[in-house]
């Protein structure tokens, strides 16, 4: 039975948005191995005006409110490009989303999620996925395995308790992503190691590292890559200029070219992987603030990332060249070097790779021949309307 003590409201407006993003920051502070965030970006992350998923999507923010006490918060979101896709994708016609999930106890979780469906279903959607908070390249999916360690850059952490109570609300599983650690302090097995020198004897092909002085360009050719590789993926949705132009302005702050790098067959870039270091490394020294001597440490991470951790976000090669045995090479390839240089030149120990779908047999065998090991999963839901 509904409990009749919780109202949900929308959050409207500059002040609406600050309320739901201070309510989600109460909420993280109270997860173990959660990472404060820095609280301008959250801020940006659901301005209509700053950040461009908006122009092809429309999004209502709600909180949860118990005799006047915010309890809780949701979005409901319906991205347009999404429902272009074919349904096999995951996406398609009538999918709406709900994401930035929190709630105090099981009754408001139920409650928030009536409301995101009621919306959703209000505008025409018939099936709901989720969490995804806002784009499926920000924070998709709700950790359902990994919550005995801090996540790195650019990845959501939830209680174990919303898994139970996302699924006793009707949801299924639709597709699990996954996150791999490796120890990135010792080479590769030997089988690696020679499939890499075998590539650098091959003078068509050519590793170089991304050139900050031809950023948008660079930033350009290597989302071209992305949306192409990733085109068959489940839930997949391309950049658009927009997001490309946005995403090459937020990512140069921390992209180190060594770290960065294109892969070239007969001068043609045909594979990249984006490596960003861990900078919830330093927010958790700093709590997610900048004032007063926290954005010191953040620059001084970011000029010169010592030590920390590495992510790999993306990576991907040419559709064309996927049912090649070259794809894996250059893959390999790619890892190598940047490895190599983790290591090197920042005594980097420990990277991940990921979010990897479940389904992606290419690089799962990727991630299981250079010996990482799942550390994370996250979980996308979905519930007919």
């Amino acid at each position: 039975m509904a409990d009749q003590n919780i109202v949900i409201e929308e959050a409207n407006g500059k002040a609406g948005r600050a309320t739901f993003v201070d309510l989600g920051r109460e909420f993280a502070a109270s997860v173990p191995h959660s990472v404060p965030q820095i609280r301008s970006e959250q801020l940006e992350l659901i301005d209509p005006g700053k950040n461009p998923f908006f122009g092809h999507a429309s999004v209502q923010l709600f909180i949860a409110y118990r005799a006047g006490k915010p309890v809780g918060r949701i979005a409901a979101h319906i991205d347009h490009l999404a429902l272009e896709l074919p349904v096999e994708q995951g996406m398609g016609p009538g999918t709406g989303m709900f994401g930035y999930f929190d709630a105090e106890d099981e009754a408001v979780a139920h409650a928030l999620l009536a409301r995101a469906e009621a919306w959703l279903r209000d505008k025409g959607m018939t099936r709901v996925i989720g969490p995804i908070s806002l784009s499926i390249w920000e924070e998709p999916g709700l950790l359902v395995k990994g919550h005995d360690h801090s996540p790195m850059i650019m990845m959501g952490h939830d209680p174990a308790h919303y898994q139970p109570w996302i699924e006793g609300a009707g949801y299924g599983h639709a597709k699990s992503l996954l996150t791999y650690d490796l120890d990135i302090s010792r080479p590769f097995p030997p089988l690696i190691q020679r499939i890499v020198q075998s590539g650098e004897r091959n003078e068509r092909i050519r590793i170089r590292p991304v050139d900050k002085s031809r950023w948008p360009e660079e930033i350009r050719q290597v989302l071209a890559i992305l949306n192409d590789a990733w085109s068959d993926n489940w839930g997949f949705v391309p950049f658009t200029e927009d997001e490309i132009a946005y995403a090459a302005k937020k990512l140069k702050p921390v992209i180190k070219p060594e770290l960065n790098m294109l892969a070239e067959l007969d001068g043609r870039p045909v594979a990249f992987m984006v490596v960003l270091p861990d900078i919830n490394e330093v927010l958790t020294r700093t709590g997610g603030k900048l004032f007063p001597f926290g954005w010191f440490h953040l620059l001084r991470a970011l000029g010169n990332p010592k030590g920390l951790g590495m992510r790999v976000p993306l990576m991907g090669v040419l559709k064309e060249f996927q049912s090649s045995r070259l794809a894996s090479q250059l893959a390999f390839m790619l890892i190598s070097k940047i490895r190599e240089n983790a290591n090197s030149l920042y005594g980097s120990t420990r990277g991940e790779i990921g979010w990897i779908l479940d389904d992606n047999k290419g690089m799962i065998a990727i991630a299981d021949a250079i010996e990482s090991k799942i550390n994370r999963e996250y979980v996308i839901y979905e519930k007919p309307l």
